[in-house]
Parts: structure tokens; sequence; C-alpha cells
């Protein structure tokens, strides 16, 4: 694979770039699952 196919490829995957991940003390969360996130970072 060529690398203009792998970066049109990446461009049309959004999650495959853009994934959030923040960091606490206690936990690591990637990817966004709404339910998740509040349920962690109150």
């Amino acid at each position: 694979m060529s690398e203009e196919e792998q970066l049109t490829i990446l461009a049309s995957e959004g999650m495959l770039v853009k994934r959030p991940i923040i960091e606490t003390e206690s936990t690591c969360l990637t990817g966004f699952r709404q339910k998740e996130w509040e349920e962690k970072l109150k």
C-alpha cells in the first residue's frame, strides 16, 4: 500500500485518527462513549 493510499484511508475513517484520550489519576479513557465518560469524570 502506498503512502498516498494510507493517507486516503486515514482521512476517510475519522475514528482512525481522532480518538480522544483522557488520563486521570485513576483511569485512562479512550474513544468517546458518553455514558462511560460521564460516570468516570464526575
